[in-house]
């Protein structure tokens, strides 16, 4: 039986290239997204022409009021197009940046960091769990930022911390079903997050090139296949634990 990948952002960033990662790999896809009806159409127009299936659903990630709605479309689609009744892999990747000094950052901005990072992660995995198969796999996306303060991001990095924790909790609160539950934690990626600031910048490109003991910023390509083979049976060992992807950033 192929597994079934459920990837929150799926669109672009590295929820998109995971998405790839994980179809290369032999296995079909489910991603989500919040607005770009064309992105996420190539995507799955991507993975189809490799031979796996994928399918693309709307979802507001801070929108909890939706997310019962959004368990459903997600069994139907299960049903409609795999006939099960279960998913394998939940990776929670979908959320955005803001940056801004501790004194300056507004309780809107904080306000939907959390809506996003924790209270979306929370119960959206709350509200799939019963889906999510016996043996299956949790991956929530956190930051190097919570190792290695960075100035301006304070409430992001808040947020992403309170995602370790939780994902502690998951692995625990869910063992009994053998599902495990990890965190993976980027360094500086080259992709649109802050609107590009590391891909499109020199300086900042530069500057966290400096700090990188491998000589470089990160790609997409340099995560997505390392979030697609923790998802591997092999790694069925492996739970509550955070692995940081960063080509050695700040070490």
């Amino acid at each position: 039986m192929k597994t079934i990948t459920l990837i929150t952002g799926g669109s672009r960033g590295l929820g998109r290239n995971t998405a790839l990662s994980v179809a290369r790999r032999g296995g079909d896809v489910i991603i989500t997204y919040r607005a770009d009806t064309n992105a996420a159409a190539q995507v799955v127009a991507e993975i189809e022409a490799m031979g796996r299936k994928a399918v693309a659903l709307p979802l507001d990630v801070s929108d909890v009021a939706d997310f019962a709605r959004f368990h459903d479309e997600v069994a139907r689609t299960l049903q409609t197009v795999w006939g099960r009744d279960s998913f394998d892999h939940l990776i929670n990747n979908a959320g955005h940046g803001d940056m801004a000094p501790f004194v300056e950052t507004s309780v809107a901005a904080f306000d939907a960091l959390f809506g996003v990072h924790v209270r979306g992660v929370f119960f959206l995995t709350q509200t799939l769990a019963g889906m999510l198969a016996n043996g299956g796999r949790i991956i929530n996306f956190s930051s190097g930022l919570t190792r290695i303060a960075g100035e301006g991001f304070s409430a992001y990095a808040a947020a992403k911390g309170a995602i370790e924790v939780l994902t502690q909790y998951m692995a625990k609160e869910l063992a009994p079903r053998r599902i495990t539950a990890n965190v993976v934690a980027p360094g500086a990626i080259e992709t649109d997050f802050l609107g590009g600031a590391v891909r499109d910048t020199p300086e900042y490109n530069d500057a966290f090139a400096s700090m990188t003991a491998l000589g470089r910023v990160g790609v997409p390509d340099d995560i997505g296949p390392a979030v697609a083979n923790l998802l591997d049976p092999a790694h069925r060992w492996m739970t509550a634990q955070r692995i940081e992807i960063s080509g050695g950033q700040s070490i």
